[in-house]
């Protein structure tokens, strides 16, 4: 690659919060709350240490050390889980909470899975830098000489296995190990230029992150699938308004949930909600109700997505 990379070959979109879409995105995001309320704190903290300062200043005058520990973090924080968890959905709307939480615009930048590259040495690493660049160059516009920043960047890393892969694996090519010491770097200038920017990641392995990536995480976030009490939550929000009884709700929680001699995994919140829920309606449409035990019945035969295992990528 000779000329420079444009936007579009660099990221999927942008994104600019606050924003109604992404609220209301947010919001329906259910049995993640710990997870959003930890979130938006960590990424506020870290695109806009004044909001720490001005807390300590009403409620621990004297606490500078404490504060020095914990804003000297790196600018990282990778979401790690299941498929269908959730992951990619509150990475691709949290910026509003924190938007709203912090009374700044933010900017998401989702790095587009082309940035790989096509295998031509240097590509891999020359896109990335680009990335970096960029988002260095936006933040750098927001940085302020007061401790508020004027906005923040946010750069989304989906798939972050892909691209950060650990250097430690032996059938690793010297352009895939090039590509990740070029997004430590990129990291490593956002933290060291205390720009108001932080880099979100998404991944199924965790495991497959490079140790160096890993240990600049300032928070890993952890994903499930839904336990019995989320599916029950999800399921009674959506099909008690249509007359759905408990005993329908609560056989529909147990059918979704692991089956013994089945599968020892239950249903992840995108089975639920992207196949149960419209198989249940669309079965119904457009002549006739919802039936409860029709819809036990659906959830009964409807297989849940397999996790996503380390060996099944080597195979």
């Amino acid at each position: 690659m000779n000329t420079k990379p444009t936007l579009d070959e660099l990221f999927e979109r942008r994104i600019t919060y606050p924003d109604f879409d992404p609220q209301s995105r947010l919001a329906r995001l259910i049995g993640l709350d710990d997870q959003k309320s930890r979130l938006t704190k960590i990424l506020g903290l870290l695109v806009n240490p004044g909001g720490l300062t001005d807390w300590a200043r009403r409620h621990h005058p004297g606490a500078e050390p404490l504060l020095d520990v914990v804003l000297r973090r790196p600018p990282l924080v990778v979401l790690a889980g299941d498929v269908g968890s959730g992951k990619t959905e509150l990475a691709e709307t949290i910026g509003d909470a924190v938007a709203r939480q912090e009374k700044i615009d933010i900017t998401l930048l989702p790095l587009s899975l082309s940035t790989r590259g096509q295998g031509r040495v240097g590509e891999m690493t020359q896109l990335l830098t680009a990335a970096f660049d960029y988002t260095v160059a936006e933040a750098t516009k927001l940085k302020s000489a007061s401790a508020k920043a004027r906005g923040a960047v946010i750069l989304l890393v989906d798939e972050a296995d892909a691209l950060a892969q650990s250097r430690e694996a032996a059938q690793m090519h010297h352009e895939d190990r090039a590509g990740v010491n070029a997004f430590i770097r990129g990291i490593d200038r956002i933290a060291n230029a205390k720009l108001p920017a932080a880099v979100l990641m998404c991944t199924n392995r965790l495991s497959a992150l490079d140790p160096a990536v890993r240990r600049r995480a300032a928070d890993v976030l952890s994903f499930a699938r839904p336990g019995e009490e989320q599916r029950r939550f999800v399921l009674s929000s959506r099909l008690e308004s249509i007359g759905l009884g408990r005993h329908h709700i609560e056989s529909l929680v147990t059918a979704t949930g692991p089956k013994r001699g089945a599968h020892d995994y239950g249903f992840t919140f995108s089975d639920l909600t992207q196949r149960l829920l419209p198989a249940i309606v669309l079965d119904a449409y457009p002549s006739r109700p919802v039936d409860g035990a029709r819809a036990v019945e659906i959830a009964r035969t409807m297989t849940p997505t397999p996790p996503f295992r380390d060996r099944d990528a080597a195979a």
